[in-house]
């Protein structure tokens, strides 16, 4: 492989060992007009010493210096807005090498596209110029050779994470992973220490430093000294090896219905049932969950849930993770009743109220089995976000109101419908959740027409979007003007009753009398 002129090459060098440079790597480099390669102000690039060897005498050579690492900046822009304008620079560099027809290669540590500074320039070149990158082993990969345990194994989940991360969202991470591998380190490290430790995976998590380099170095996180961490160093946690032992039985007996011998075949003791928890936890903003909700989940061993929900619950040690996607529902009740069998305290997350439109009657339809007879259900309330959104937009429903869902998975659109009309009709507030989605796009705009026949053009009409949470918007409108376009799965719409009011300062309230 001949580097070819006006061509951009991004060389991946692999982590450390020059004898890890693959053959086209080292071919590249060879033939190269011009070899660029990051670096930091303050000591020489590590890629460029990997890749020594293969350098011509009459290469030319663009050392490329960050005009930041670990330090400050006064850039207007902060510290990546002084990047992007040194990825710029770069490119402009390269720019010139390859009008003038040379073939330039940038070397990249690892892997050119994993975390790697090339990336940045390749965005910026590859509509302009033929560009190539030429994958490398990556420090991950060095890493987890170093540690000498298999990463993942059989349906595992890897997850690579920054070590930059804020401690509840890297412990929250881990929490939700099989196996992990933590990069970016240096200052960080006691951060990614306790986050280890909130997510129970402190004694099998293992700190590797100079990874296949000479001062290779592998020991437990627990037994480092954090004032010694190199920022390119790396944390790996191994997958649990899940295999049955020789006697055939699981090697995890604490999945849910597991029981020791002792107590399957002599009886001797009564098995302990847990408790079900169903929390709801409001709309979004952790002021608006309540003190009972927060006491719950800072007791309970485990919390299940839609992926979303689950991921807002602070992670602690003991807690364990269980999230899972949409429509499945009673799945998950059943696998929250599975586990309180087994003694442990559970907590079902919702977002909202858990007992409107949320997990609580999920869970009681799953506890219809007479295998779960004996299991405690307990339903802590939570702000729904039909509430919210009236507060938000003043008192829309401060009198008589109905919330209704439009999604039809559950019941004939022709009783959703029905039932829409009725309350209307009936001068009820209504509040529709669920209101439109990918897999519904028609059904919000036929909602309406429904409603037009029953309730005049210059009905007020509120859509309130992401009450609570980033991107917050209350929209006051009426029932002709409402586009339905403008609606999606973040949004409530609420249907104002005949008597609901505007203020002058937009403030929308429905009285509690009738006329």
């Amino acid at each position: 492989m001949v580097a070819e002129p006006g061509h951009l090459y991004g060389v991946g060098v692999g982590p450390g060992d020059p004898g890890l440079i693959t053959l086209r790597a080292a071919s590249l480099i060879a033939t190269a007009d011009v070899v660029a390669y990051h670096r930091a102000a303050h000591r020489e690039s590590t890629a460029r010493a990997i890749a020594a060897q293969h350098l011509r005498d009459d290469v030319l050579e663009e050392p490329l210096v960050y005009p930041v690492t670990t330090g400050t900046t006064d850039h207007p822009g902060g510290y990546y807005g002084a990047l992007s304008d040194f990825y710029d620079e770069c490119a402009q560099r390269f720019r010139e090498h390859l009008s003038a027809g040379r073939s330039v290669v940038c070397l990249a540590e690892g892997d050119p596209l994993f975390y790697g500074s090339f990336m940045y320039v390749h965005d910026l070149l590859r509509e302009e110029f033929p560009a190539e990158v030429v994958p490398g082993i990556t420090a991950m990969s060095a890493a987890t050779a170093a540690v000498g345990s298999g990463l993942s194994r059989h349906e595992d989940t890897v997850t690579v994470l920054p070590g930059t991360l804020p401690v509840p969202e890297l412990a929250r991470r881990l929490a939700d992973t099989d196996a992990a591998v933590i990069m970016k380190l240096g200052r960080t490290f006691e951060g990614v220490r306790e986050a280890l430790r909130q997510a129970g995976l402190l004694e099998r998590a293992v700190y590797v430093e100079h990874a296949s380099r000479p001062g290779e170095r592998v020991v437990p996180v627990a037994e480092v000294d954090a004032e010694t961490v190199p920022y390119m160093s790396i944390v790996v946690v191994p997958g649990e090896d899940k295999r049955a032992d020789s006697a055939g039985r699981a090697a995890d007996a604490s999945r849910p219905g597991a029981h020791t011998a002792y107590e399957n075949d002599c009886g001797a003791m009564e098995p302990t049932i847990g408790t079900v928890h169903v929390v709801g936890l409001g709309p979004g903003p952790d002021a608006w969950l309540s003190p009972e909700a927060q006491e719950v989940l800072g007791r309970v061993d485990h919390v299940v849930g839609y992926a979303p929900y689950v991921a807002r619950v602070p992670q602690r040690v003991g807690l364990t993770r269980h999230a899972s996607g949409n429509t499945v529902e009673v799945d998950r009740g059943r696998l929250a009743l599975d586990l309180a069998l087994t003694g442990d305290d559970v907590a079902v997350v919702s977002g909202g109220d858990a007992g409107v439109f949320g997990m609580a009657a999920a869970v009681f339809e799953a506890a219809e089995d007479e295998l779960y007879a004996g299991v405690p259900v307990q339903v802590i309330p939570g702000i729904t976000a039909a509430h919210a959104a009236s507060a938000r937009a003043g008192a829309l429903l401060g009198a008589d109101h109905a919330l209704i869902s439009l999604s039809d998975r559950l019941k004939p659109w022709e009783v959703l419908l029905d039932r829409l009309t009725s309350a209307v009709r009936a001068d009820l507030a209504v509040a529709l959740y669920n209101p439109r989605s990918r897999s519904r796009p028609h059904q919000l705009g036929q909602a309406l027409d429904a409603v037009r026949e029953v309730a005049p053009a210059d009905r007020v009409v509120v859509v309130a979007r992401n009450v609570g949470r980033d991107g917050e918007e209350l929209r006051v409108t009426t029932l002709g003007e409402l586009d339905p376009e403008s609606v999606d799965m973040s949004c409530l719409v609420v249907i104002g009753a005949s008597s609901t009011r505007v203020t002058p300062g937009g403030r929308v309230w429905t009285p509690r009398w009738v006329d």
